[in-house]
């Protein structure tokens, strides 16, 4: 994420799953013989051909499945016929460690090579199992991921809303470890030079679009780039941040509990640790205060940034500039309505809801 050259919406980034994530109810084990291999989802299989490479990875993925299996002595977990999971970007199926392994059940991840995906593996090296799946191997060439497994039959988006900020603002302080100086350190993106970045790209995109939403807004963006940026800013209090920590990225740490969740699918950035509160913003709008939908996705901000001891100022502007620039990518692929819920949630936590957007419950739903 923290690449300035990607335009894709942040929002984009949040694979929405079944519901079964991380976690299967296991059948029978098998072997990898080719014919026992599960098929991909239509899903993935449509998503995959929008990504570059992605069309060479559908031919390969399967001889990558059975090298996988083979080279750590892995056997399916998978009910034959049953599809793997899928996101957008990755497909997870369920496995069984040889005995003696760390973990007697795991899930393989295989991801579409793509740049966000990189530093996965190393921010999950970093947390090391605390607040976030354990990872047991890795193949970084072809960005194969093999993960303790969780429970995946429920998950954040599972608990009242107004019970989330707990759970979340823990797991968020158990993410917010300070950096280091070894090599996998190395390999996390920062945010403040992408911030500084943004100063430029943002107000370029912005005309070059016809200027579709108020200068105020967009202002209000460029001031959290411009006072969070690499010049002239203090890194001390940088922390390594799961940029994509929303309700279904939050898993319970033990079956069948509500209070104790471990985080997936990381997209890694070193920053302010309030860049993490804006997709918790951008889901689950349907489930606000009919009454005061914006009064209360202010209130549940503020909530969460408490819970997780983040400065709830810095942490609604952060929520801006994300927002900002999801719909300016939005708005590039011609995706009004999601553009439209962007400027929602941006404009509502600065208590400035924009006119003439449809009402809460007339914005596409994540």
């Amino acid at each position: 994420m923290a690449s300035g050259a990607d335009t894709r919406p942040d929002e984009e980034r949040d694979d929405r799953r079944p519901d079964r994530q991380h976690g299967h109810t296991p059948g029978s084990s098998a072997a990898a013989a080719p014919e026992t291999l599960p098929d991909l989802p239509r899903r993935l299989v449509e998503s995959a051909r929008t990504i570059v490479g992605g069309a060479r990875w559908l031919r390969d993925w399967r001889d990558l499945l059975a090298d996988r299996l083979a080279d750590w002595d892995l056997a399916l977990d998978l009910p034959p016929g049953q599809p793997a999971w899928a996101g957008r970007c990755a497909v997870v199926v369920p496995v069984v460690l040889p005995a003696g392994g760390e973990a007697r059940q795991g899930v393989l991840k295989l991801t579409i090579p793509h740049d966000e995906a990189l530093p996965e593996p190393d921010a999950l090296e970093l947390w090391d199992g605390t607040g976030a799946v354990r990872l047991l191997a890795a193949s970084r060439p072809d960005f194969a991921l093999l993960l303790a497994r969780l429970d995946g039959d429920s998950s954040l988006r599972d608990v009242p809303l107004d019970a989330t900020p707990g759970p979340w603002g823990a797991v968020v302080r158990q993410l917010s470890i300070r950096p280091g100086d070894s090599a996998t350190w190395a390999a996390i993106p920062h945010l403040a030079p992408a911030a500084e970045q943004w100063t430029d790209t943002l107000p370029a995109r912005w005309s070059e679009l016809g200027e579709p939403f108020p200068r105020w807004l967009m202002e209000a963006a460029l001031e959290v780039c411009q006072s969070r940026g690499a010049v002239g800013r203090r890194s001390d209090h940088d922390v390594l941040v799961h940029s994509d920590l929303h309700y279904a990225n939050l898993l319970p740490s033990s079956p069948g509990q509500v209070r104790d969740f471990t985080a997936i699918d990381p997209k890694p950035v070193l920053g302010d640790a309030e860049y993490a509160l804006a997709p918790m913003l951008w889901n689950r709008l349907d489930e606000l205060d009919a009454g005061d939908p914006a009064g209360h996705l202010r209130a549940h901000g503020t909530a969460l940034s408490a819970a997780a001891g983040l400065d709830t100022e810095l942490a609604h502007g952060w929520t801006v500039v994300r927002e900002v620039r999801n719909a300016l990518s939005y708005l590039g692929h011609g995706l009004t309505g999601d553009a439209q819920r962007s400027l929602w949630v941006a404009s509502s936590v600065l208590g400035r809801t924009l006119d003439g957007l449809p009402p809460v419950t007339g914005l596409p739903a994540l």
